[in-house]
């Protein structure tokens, strides 16, 4: 393994690590207290950050962790008992604070930027929530020293050092066994990084370990984990000082020293050894390696588990999105062949729906690889309501629905932007700034903010809703007026002074906050969601609250598409904005001095666009008997779009348009995309919503 592969595996990790420990953190604090489990699960957390970040040599990272592991091990020993409730807001502010701290140091590991290295300040903090927790229990006094060594968990081992028999040297009697924690890996590894702390203060000569092969030998990480890490030293001084540096080492599980003491029968049969060691480490470490015969089928059954998963670069899984997205226009290319034309064969046509069917197999199980939850996502913006909350004063809280609704993993890292500002802003300008306003107004006088994820087949759709005080349709058209997006001699519906909202630059802030008044909240939103395909609208009531809505195709890559063709164009418009088709006859079209030509369709009145004069094609009827009207719907808009004729559904590869093209700000025209048909020509994918908002000059 590369170096910047186990770098790579670190970040992976501890950014994992991160966000269980911003959950658990979060969920103890409206509890006010951490359960037991909490406390173990938190305590594991800083072991397995302080040790791997001083396996890459982070030291301020190790320090940290290290201190935060030390604060929980006092808990750990004497549980929550010991933090007074005066004393547990700072519990839960420091936490949260070693999160972001642990955050920002991770964003410069990555951009390979220099660590900061100035953390008194921070560490100050938690050694004072230390001695508050340690005042707690004046009568342990002599507790304190075990503490930096959780490890060592066994120190009542006075009698175990001269008891234990050793098991082979008596020129190197002072012993000393290592365990790492389980399932760490690269034992072998760890092993001879402690070897090399120690050689710093004690020569070679003055000390053996065994296995003795692990720096090239990765197989005595089998061992070690089997029989544990076997030092043996010349000195009681030299195992003395080897102590602190196992303690400071990362994934210790625990160490136990002995003297040696010949064994008379059977001083050098391996055999003995497991037993009475096993018998020493006793207290912890060593109770899952007494079992001896029934340790082969629990390893074996924990490393099956561990196989089950694997972490694969998102580069990869794009790699195979891209051929996957090859072999589907390969094969749609094959069976569209010019010269199969005018021929029946059926062995042929047999073997071309096996294939398409395998392709279609292909295809869903490569998406399936980059689709993940967006819980990660959602969770997030707890910590957003929380910070906020006390910030602005407002007592509100945050209700998550469908948070295991799975999206490709490109949109879902691109979603959090949108979603975070869109909370931030019901946070600040939704819900209302005093209690006995919302119980006035008979609400509850906690604020509620709704995250919710609906999977619909074909996009995912995300509401952000929120039970504030709505918004003021006066006030945004006044803005609006004032920023020169609007005209006063206009009269603008309630939808239209909502888009306003989504408008560059535009806030209602009169100053600028910490969280508002720039103007570039929504407009963020908008532009974010867009670039994803997706649209946005917002519905609101004065006084009832605002409801914001995000429709996002599960995945950019594979779409089913119906192709259109308007002379001989060829277009294709996605599945899932299509609600039905049509014929019609020139009686059934309205013209509308405003909305031009309208046609109704089951009870409803819809414009009319034509594909042919919108791009101004050289070709292409205009008799509405000779062609096809199609219904469609993007978001909150809803018309007709008007093509010769339907060529059939396909299942296209999005292509993205080559950037020369975008420089023509060919989007604004609903035009999202391109694919590569079966007989080689292009169709332009179109954007419903994009499309009616430039036909109507929106």
């Amino acid at each position: 393994m590369s170096s910047n592969d186990i770098l790579d595996m670190y970040i992976y990790e501890t950014n994992s690590l991160l966000e269980q420990l911003e959950t658990i953190v979060l969920d103890a604090e409206k509890e006010n207290t951490f359960s037991q489990d909490n406390v173990n699960e938190i305590f594991r957390i800083m072991h397995t950050i302080k040790g791997s970040s001083a396996m890459m040599e982070f030291d301020t990272l190790a320090t940290v962790s290290h201190r935060i592991e030390d604060m929980f091990f006092l808990i750990r020993e004497g549980t929550m008992s010991v933090v007074k409730d005066a004393d547990r807001p700072a519990l839960f502010d420091v936490m949260l604070h070693a999160v972001d701290y642990f955050r920002e140091e991770m964003e410069k590991v990555e951009a390979e930027e220099p660590l900061n290295k100035d953390v008194d300040s921070f560490l100050a903090n938690i050694n004072s929530l230390i001695a508050k927790i340690k005042g707690e229990e004046p009568e342990e006094a002599p507790a304190p020293p075990p503490a930096p060594a959780p490890v060592a968990s066994a120190p009542a081992a006075p009698a175990t050092v001269s008891s234990a028999p050793g098991t082979g040297n008596p020129d190197f009697p002072y012993e000393l066994r290592v365990f790492f924690d389980d399932g760490c890996g690269m034992e072998n590894l760890r092993a001879y990084m402690l070897i090399t702390s120690i050689q710093s203060f004690c020569a070679e000569a003055d000390f053996l370990y065994e296995p003795a092969a692990v720096e090239s030998d990765a197989s005595t990480s089998e061992q070690i984990i089997d029989n544990g890490f076997l030092l043996m030293f010349k000195n009681a001084a030299d195992r003395e000082r080897s102590i602190p540096v196992i303690r400071e080492a990362g994934s210790v599980h625990s160490y136990q020293p002995h003297d040696y003491v010949p064994a008379p029968p059977q001083e050098e049969e391996p055999e003995e050894e497991p037993a009475p060691q096993a018998a020493a480490a006793a207290p912890k470490p060593a109770a899952p390696a007494k079992p001896a015969p029934a340790a082969p089928a629990a390893a074996n059954s924990q490393q099956h588990q561990k196989e089950s998963l694997i972490s694969v670069g998102l580069s990869k899984l794009d790699q195979l999105s891209a051929i996957v997205g090859e072999i589907v226009i390969t094969e749609a290319m094959v069976t569209a062949s010019p010269d199969l034309k005018g021929l029946h064969l059926d062995a042929f046509s047999k073997s071309a729906r096996q294939l398409r069917k395998l392709t279609d197999e292909l295809q869903d199980v490569s998406m399936s690889l980059r689709m993940i939850p967006v819980s990660n996502t959602f969770q997030k913006m707890n910590r957003i309501v929380r910070d906020m909350s006390k910030k602005l004063n407002k007592q509100v809280k945050l209700t998550l629905i469908g948070e295991n609704t799975e999206v490709d993993k490109t949109i879902v890292d691109s979603i959090g932007d949108p979603i975070m500002h869109m909370v931030r802003n019901s946070m600040d300008h939704g819900i209302e700034e005093n209690p006995e306003d919302r119980v006035a107004a008979g609400k509850d006088p906690v604020g509620e903010i709704v995250l919710s994820a609906e999977d619909t087949g074909s996009e995912v759709i995300i509401q952000i809703k929120d039970d504030g005080a709505g918004v003021n349709d006066e006030a945004v058209l006044k803005k609006a007026i004032r920023n020169g997006i609007a005209s006063p001699d206009v009269e603008y519906s309630h939808k239209e002074i909502l888009n306003f909202l989504m408008a560059p630059g535009f806030s209602t802030n009169q100053q600028v906050t910490e969280f508002s008044g720039r103007g570039v909240g929504m407009d963020v939103v908008k532009s974010g969601v867009e670039s994803l395909g997706g649209t946005v609208s917002i519905t609101s009531e004065q006084g009832k609250g605002m409801i914001t809505t995000m429709r996002i195709p599960l995945t950019m890559a594979i779409m089913d598409g119906m192709e259109v063709s308007v002379g001989d164009s060829i277009f294709t418009i996605p599945i899932n904005n299509i609600r039905s088709t049509m014929k019609i006859s020139s009686a059934d079209i309205l013209h509308d001095s405003i909305d031009g030509e309208m046609v109704k369709v089951m009870d409803g009145y819809y414009p009319v666009v034509r594909a042919k004069d919108f791009y101004n094609l050289p070709s292409g009827t205009d008799e509405i008997e000779e062609g096809i009207l199609m219904w469609l719907e993007s978001g909150d808009c809803s018309y007709c779009l008007f093509v010769d004729e339907l060529l059939g559904e396909q299942q296209i590869v999005v292509k993205p348009l080559p950037a020369y093209v975008n420089s023509f700000d060919i989007k604004n025209y609903g035009i999202t995309g391109c694919s590569i048909l079966g007989d080689g020509n292009i169709s332009i994918i179109l954007d419903a919503g994009g499309l009616f908002a430039a036909a109507r000059g929106v």
